[in-house]
Formats: C-alpha cells, structure tokens, sequence
C-alpha cells in the first residue's frame, strides 16, 4: 500500500527543515546529527517520489546521487586522466 503523495510530500518538506536545522547547528564535519538529517531527507525523497509515481506516474525531474557511484565516477574519471597522459608521453617519445 502506498502513501499519499500529500504526506510524503509533508515528510519531505520537514525532513528538509530538519537537515537546515542541523547543519546551521553543525559541530564538526562529522556531526552525527547532520549526516542521520542527510539520510532523513535521502529517504523522505524516494518515498515522495515513489508515492508520486504510484499515484499519478509522474516522475520528479531530480535523481538521487548514491556516493559509492560518485566515487567510482572519481576513479574512471582519474583513470581517463591517466590513459591521456600516458597517450600524450607517448607522443612526446616519437
């Protein structure tokens, strides 16, 4: 069963407040409450979009970014960097 795209819509909106509240009160970069505030709202996201979608099949014009694809973005973009250095020392050797 899903919810309505009402309250999920309500959930999202205070889990942003939360995440406001939070990180204007910060105690650190590795402030627990920041990162539970950061969650909160990842979560309260998907359920919103997800009740969205059951309810109406619209789809909200933004995409959570998981972190683990970022840092393997990091890694290919680097690896990229490195097959274009190595082309161009290549090049410079001839």
């Amino acid at each position: 069963m899903s919810i309505d795209p009402r309250v999920a819509l309500g959930s999202l909106t205070a889990a942003l407040e939360e995440h406001l509240v939070a990180a204007a009160s910060r105690r650190g970069d590795d402030d627990p409450a920041v990162e539970a505030a950061f969650f909160a709202v990842a979560d309260a996201f998907e359920a919103y979009s997800d009740a969205l979608y059951d309810a109406y099949g619209e789809e909200l014009p933004l995409d959570l970014v998981d972190s683990d694809d970022d840092e393997d973005d990091e890694d290919e973009d680097q690896d990229d960097e490195d097959e274009d250095q190595d082309e161009d020392d290549d090049r410079d050797e001839e």
